[in-house]
């Protein structure tokens, strides 16, 4: 999971070596927090949210599959 948000974070924002993500794993749900640039965060929001929707959807369906809940966490 880790490994899948950072890829695709990386290939959207203008910084990529600045991306951090640390993952809290409980029993059923595994909360990922996501850091980046201060420049590149309304890059991985996008208009209206859309970016950061879009990467809670794809972690929901891949999380779905393992029978765990993510949390995606966008930090400042």
């Amino acid at each position: 999971m880790k490994n899948l948000v950072k890829f695709i974070v990386q290939a959207i924002v203008d910084k990529p070596d600045q991306v951090e993500i640390s993952e809290i794993e409980g029993d059923q749900t595994t909360v990922l927090e996501l850091k980046v640039a201060k420049e590149d965060l309304g890059k991985v929001i996008g208009k209206k949210g859309r970016n950061a929707q879009a990467l809670r959807d794809i972690l929901g369906a891949v999380s779905a599959k393992r029978k765990k809940r993510t949390i995606l966490e966008i930090l400042e």
